[in-house]
């Protein structure tokens, strides 16, 4: 550990998981690009290629409470670097599965987007407990809101780039690129992650700084066994799920992530259908967006932090981005009465910008999860926002196949974010830490 001056680990902790993260999404992203060439290789459908998007959600909500239990009792590192190496063996799998006999290929791949799912699981449980961990209070806003951008800014990369290899050599090498960069994640991911006192480069003076902020600097040290106690407990997630604060900032997880799983799964196809974009132009197309979400996702954590320090409480500093933002979201809606392409862009931009300014869920995590069940509020707070990877893929793929556009998704998507702002002001309330009795905690799952 060195000790002569005050070193800034913390950025690069934070810098590795926006890294980490941005290859979660693109794997997400790649079966969404790749998605029109298959459909149209496999003769699959609106309805089949919208189950197909939204089998990797079916086992990433399922793994969120096993996974949040996992991370409190194991420690960051070891979880998520698994989870890392394990997706990465889906990816190239996926790929191989192309060869398949027709009638097993949506099969096969939709048991590995299972797998992956299931794979992914501890990835924002994971990025919530480290945050908590490695960043004092005021400054938790923007760390949370640097690798939540990391979903918009997956599309800014990856969009383009698998149109392109889609469009090239064909959609299996989207998934044996990610393949190939996931063992590079792997191996850096085991470099870079330490808990904060064990971090071979940070200094005493960051500690302390971290550590008067309100940093959870100990919490990997009660992991690993080491603790005593399992915190995965049946009495916890009662508990958890006995607080109208928690709940009400569950239920707008789910409208926010609604949101982020129409951009993801059928934006791009949106694109291509309904706009009438080559596929490699819809890849392009998609960036812009998508970029705008990610500037609107750092905007959102800045602003909230500075909120806080201008003497504004942490209730009115962590709702009043989240609220603007999901007013912005609405107006996706006029795309429907608009043909003019530059339009369309425009204001499918301002959406994503207003998505992402308004994803502050994570540092709300962070800020009220009791110190024993980080990992478990983590992982339930994420089972919830991601039930709507399940129900936004398939409910648009019904929706499209019922009405023939895409008009009516566009509505189901917007009122949702109205319904996240119903959420946080009238459900929610006041937004601070729970405290735990060791007794709230103490059945074994």
């Amino acid at each position: 550990m060195t000790s002569s001056k005050t070193t800034h680990i913390r950025y690069l902790i934070v810098a590795m998981l926006f890294v980490v993260s941005c290859f979660s999404y693109g794997d997400r992203v790649a079966l969404s690009i790749a998605g029109t060439a298959m459909e149209r290789e496999f003769a699959l459908g609106p309805v089949r290629l919208g189950f197909l998007l939204s089998g990797f959600s079916w086992a990433y909500v399922l793994g969120q409470l096993p996974s949040g239990g996992l991370l409190d009792r194991f420690g960051s590192k070891r979880v998520y670097g698994i989870s890392i190496i394990c997706w990465t063996v889906c990816a190239f799998l996926i790929g191989l599965a192309g060869y398949l006999a027709a009638a097993w290929i949506f099969s096969a791949i939709f048991v590995l987007r299972l797998i992956s799912g299931l794979a992914q699981s501890p990835v924002f449980p994971g990025n919530g407990r480290i945050v908590a961990a490695w960043f004092p209070t005021a400054e938790r806003g923007g760390a949370s809101a640097i690798f939540n951008a990391s979903q918009y800014f997956a599309l800014v990369v990856f969009a383009p780039l698998f149109g392109w290899l889609t469009h090239t050599y064909g959609w299996r090498s989207c998934f044996w690129f990610m393949g190939v960069l996931g063992f590079a994640l792997a191996f850096a991911w085991s470099k870079v992650i330490y808990n904060v006192k064990d971090h071979p480069l940070i200094s005493p003076a960051e500690i302390e700084t971290i550590e008067k902020g309100g940093g959870l600097v100990n919490v990997d040290r009660m992991a690993g066994g080491r603790s005593g106690s399992n915190p995965l407990t049946w009495t916890g997630v009662r508990k958890l799920l006995g607080e109208r604060m928690l709940v009400g900032i569950y239920l707008g997880q789910f409208c926010i992530t609604t949101l982020t799983y129409f951009f993801i799964t059928w934006f791009p196809v949106y694109l291509v259908q309904a706009r009438h974009l080559s596929l490699i132009r819809g890849g392009l197309a998609v960036a812009l967006p998508a970029l705008c979400g990610s500037v609107g996702g750092v905007l959102g954590g800045i602003c909230s932090d500075a909120l806080l320090r201008h003497g504004h409480s942490l209730t009115f500093a962590r709702k009043a981005p989240i609220i603007a933002g999901m007013l912005l979201s609405v107006t996706m809606i006029a795309c429907n009465y608009t043909n003019v392409q530059a339009m369309v862009m425009f204001l499918m931009s301002l959406a994503f910008f207003g998505k992402g300014f308004g994803a502050l869920g994570w540092t709300v995590i962070a800020d009220t999860s009791p110190k024993e069940l980080i990992g478990l509020n983590g992982g339930l707070f994420n089972l919830f926002g991601n039930i709507a990877g399940i129900t936004t893929p398939i409910i648009i793929g019904y929706l499209v196949k019922r009405t023939g556009s895409f008009n009516s998704a566009l509505v189901f998507v917007g009122l949702t974010a109205l319904l996240a702002i119903f959420s946080y002001l009238v459900i929610v309330g006041e937004i601070k830490r729970l405290e735990l009795r060791s007794a709230d905690t103490g059945t074994a799952m």
